[in-house]
């Protein structure tokens, strides 16, 4: 059974996610404040999602996932209202996976979880043992984990994804309509946004751990390629 954090302050809201998702069939734990939610995510090592909210006590829901992107890499869906300035690249630069501005639908929310859920692979125990590699680069896709010069690296969901599709086609040059489609698995209209972004963190990512290499490629007008 998927186990699901849900960080929001407001009690009866996060009563309501609680028990509709436990009527889904996940396993749900609460966290009223930004210090419960890094203390829980950090103990409970088979968590398998966290729904946060960006208005927490103590701690906000930026600094949460600040926190968290230190030591885990556990898919975050962030919940910010309308009347906010987190943008949705700024909530991707920070390391949230999706996002849903507040007031949602739980039926919307349920289908977020799941696609989520259906692009991680992190916890997914019956993957075929495999091994990418490139450079200094590892990418276990069995535990979903990664590594760089055998130092572990830390990626989102979506991060992941996109080394595991660019590892699995060595020599492929990816569109950003091919990269969006392949990883999101959504129709692409031409927003390039989010893809820079997630290139962006990825090579800052591999720049820290291995700066002698370059690992991604741009090709101006095309896409994204494994740089050589």
């Amino acid at each position: 059974m998927k186990k699901i954090l849900i960080a929001e302050d407001d009690k009866e809201i996060n009563r309501l996610i609680c028990e509709y998702l436990s009527s889904q069939g996940y396993e749900t734990l609460a966290a009223l404040n930004g210090l419960d939610a890094v203390r829980i995510t950090r103990e409970q090592s088979d968590l398998s999602l966290l729904i946060l909210d960006i208005m927490l006590p103590f701690r906000s829901g930026d600094m949460v996932l600040k926190s968290i992107r230190e030591f885990s890499d556990i898919p975050v869906i962030v919940v910010s209202a309308k009347s906010e300035t987190h943008s949705k690249i700024e909530l991707i630069r920070m390391g949230a996976d999706d996002y849903i501005t507040k007031p949602f639908d739980l039926d919307e929310l349920l289908v977020r979880v799941e696609a989520v859920l259906r692009r991680y692979k992190g916890k997914d125990t019956s993957a075929v043992a495999k091994i990418l590699t490139y450079k200094a680069l590892e990418l276990d896709i069995d535990s979903g984990t990664a590594s760089v010069c055998g130092v572990p690296l830390t990626l989102t969901g979506k991060e992941f994804a996109i080394l595991e599709l660019m590892l699995e086609n060595p020599t492929k040059l990816y569109s950003k309509a091919n990269l969006f489609e392949s990883v999101w698995g959504e129709e692409y209209f031409g927003d390039d946004s989010t893809i820079k972004v997630h290139m962006s963190n990825i090579r800052s990512k591999l720049k820290k751990l291995d700066p002698e290499n370059e690992y991604i490629e741009t090709v101006w007008g095309m896409g994204y390629r494994l740089a050589k």
